[in-house]
């Protein structure tokens, strides 16, 4: 049964976000862990469009009932999603990443994850990184914004929590799976917040609990003040925001690895140092997640590695340190909603 796990993987690189082949062959062990020759095969004829069980049986010309069973128990398994619409439940084919490996939070343990570690360099070079298209982008963490910015609601975390009507948190999977393995740092592990049909989907697989607006801002504020990057998808209708370390987070830690991370993450903004107000207290350093500060006489910043996260703002006693904005020509809008960037990305990846 070998055969069904190579289709599946090449089904999950025909999805937008990619799963490119290695040399080691560690994204078909991955799959094996993962899935069931039979859910393998059952994977590969969905696609990134939801559908009824009536309409996938007929097209692949199978039993109603029987995949009907067999559909909602790999949607419980975290190897496809599901989404209900009224009385009516619709299934559709899951990326790997942000996807699958994200909704086993629960039912992680160390050889997967050792595997998951082992690729994610490859997943990051060969997908993450080749398009001009992310997943995620990065918004400034409120407290570093000055009150002559103006900030589109889209940008801001709070502003995005405040328009949502269900909201869901979970632990962060990045954190989690490096403390399973002895690695990682102690900041907040339920932090990682899923909105809309997303949110329905954690809530209904035991990945999370619903929380109110409060309490997510309450978490935002959590985060933040232990030092996490903001990270919500990259639609102007968000459908999750992660808070991420550098340490520990699958995006951030390899791209921390480049010389230049900056030019691969959407940001609009960077920070400056006011050199007459910095004394050299080494403050924004170690709230820094991508190495981009360093102090002599002064901090100084790497532009090609700061990300305009804010955090170095928010801990400077003496406000030396300072959120910019981009300038006009350089400022980044986000794709309306989560289906433009997929379509943005499969463009990009040349499967349109």
């Amino acid at each position: 049964m070998t055969d069904v796990y190579e289709k599946l993987a090449q089904h999950l690189d025909n999805l937008p976000a990619g799963y490119p082949r290695t040399e080691s062959g560690v994204e078909m062990r991955i799959l094996k862990r993962l899935f069931s020759p039979e859910e393998a095969l059952i994977a590969t004829t969905l696609t990134m469009m939801p559908e009824p069980v009536a309409g996938i049986a007929a097209r692949v010309d199978t039993d109603e009932a029987q995949l009907a069973a067999s559909l909602e128990a790999m949607a419980q398994k975290g190897l496809i999603f599901r989404i209900s619409k009224k009385d009516n439940t619709l299934y559709s084919a899951a990326q790997f990443v942000i996807g699958i490996w994200e909704y086993h939070v629960n039912s992680l343990d160390e050889d997967l994850i050792r595997d998951v570690n082992e690729y994610m360099p490859a997943l990051m070079k060969k997908a993450w990184l080749g398009t001009k298209t992310k997943q995620l982008r990065v918004v400034p963490v409120a407290r570093s914004v000055s009150a002559e910015m103006a900030v589109m609601p889209f940008e801001a975390a709070e502003e995005i929590i405040n328009r949502q009507s269900k909201i869901v948190v979970t632990n962060c999977i990045c954190r989690k799976e490096q403390k399973m393995i002895g690695k990682g740092c102690d900041k907040p592990m339920e932090v990682c917040l899923s909105f809309g049909a997303g949110a329905y989907y954690y809530e209904k697989n035991g990945l999370g609990r619903e929380i109110d607006k409060q309490e997510a801002l309450e978490i935002v504020k959590k985060g933040v003040d232990a030092g996490l990057v903001l990270q919500p998808g990259n639609q102007q209708k968000a459908m999750n925001i992660c808070m991420c370390c550098g340490c520990c987070c699958g995006v951030l830690k390899n791209l921390k690895t480049l010389d230049k991370p900056a030019r691969l993450v959407h940001t609009n903004y960077y920070a400056q140092v006011d050199e007459a107000a910095c004394t050299a207290c080494e403050a924004c350093v170690e709230r820094c997640q991508m190495d981009a500060i360093a102090v002599d006489d002064t901090a100084r910043v790497d532009l090609d590695r700061c990300i305009g996260c804010g955090l170095c703002v928010t801990d400077c006693p003496t406000e030396a340190m300072q959120l910019k904005q981009k300038e006009a020509d350089s400022h980044y809008v986000p794709p309306k909603n989560v289906f433009e960037t997929y379509m943005n990305i499969a463009q990009e990846r040349g499967l349109m």
